[in-house]
């Protein structure tokens, strides 16, 4: 069975009748920490939304966690988004719920049913990212790190093949971004897969990984210079 996790093959990335990105050609294996750089408007959404099934690719070839994005039918898309986990840049918790039910609400909607299942599994990615004992807490009572921290517990709920993060430290201070992405790349090391949008360069100095930076209408990989 193949580790492959993304491959796109000389493909094209449209928005309409818009090229953004072409001839790209890309490998991310299972266990890679890749992250995505790149400046407004040169393709990092655009690229983003055609692994998620929201941009369909119309030329040439690509997968994602087993899927064709080429062959990829409305009716696939929710199946393809239950086996990636996204993070977001503003948390997306609901304001109106506890921590517990938050992820309790996301398990149920994606089938789960058994009510010690649902708090099993709330509990381990919880404890997973070190917010253990906060669930009956509601999100304004969190700190924003806290909370983006409940948000990777729920992306990792139904233990997605891949996570995609998009800018998950845009939010935060400077320490507090350190502390979140010291617990990405725990998670990495424990063989969960990461593709990272960010625009946080000090990120970047200090976590060294494999880059893809967008410009010019193209996607390459970018060397990083150790310090």
């Amino acid at each position: 069975m193949s580790d492959s996790v993304i491959m796109f093959r000389g493909a094209s990335i449209f928005q309409g009748e818009k090229e953004i990105l072409k001839d790209v050609n890309f490998e991310m294996k299972k266990g890679d920490f890749v992250y995505l750089i790149g400046k407004t408007g040169m393709g990092k959404s655009s690229f983003i939304k055609t692994l998620n099934g929201e941009i369909p690719l119309k030329v040439g070839e690509g997968t994602i966690v087993g899927f064709d994005l080429k062959k990829l039918k409305s009716n696939d898309i929710p199946m393809l988004r239950r086996q990636i986990g996204v993070v977001f840049q503003d948390f997306n918790l609901l304001s109106d719920r506890s921590v517990y039910d938050n992820l309790k609400f996301v398990l149920q909607a994606t089938g789960w049913k058994d009510k010690k299942a649902i708090q099993d599994k709330s509990e381990t990615v919880l404890n997973s990212v070190g917010m253990s004992n906060i669930g009956s807490k509601y999100p304004h009572e969190l700190s924003g790190g806290e909370q983006q921290r409940v948000a990777i517990a729920r992306a990792l709920l139904n233990d997605p093949e891949l996570i995609l993060a998009d800018e998950p430290t845009g939010n935060l201070d400077p320490q507090t971004s350190f502390e979140v992405m010291e617990v990405l790349r725990d998670l990495n090391k424990k063989g969960q897969t990461f593709l990272m949008a960010t625009h946080d360069y000090a990120i970047l100095s200090r976590y060294p990984s494999r880059t893809l930076k967008c410009d010019n209408h193209s996607v390459f990989e970018v060397v990083q210079r150790q310090s």
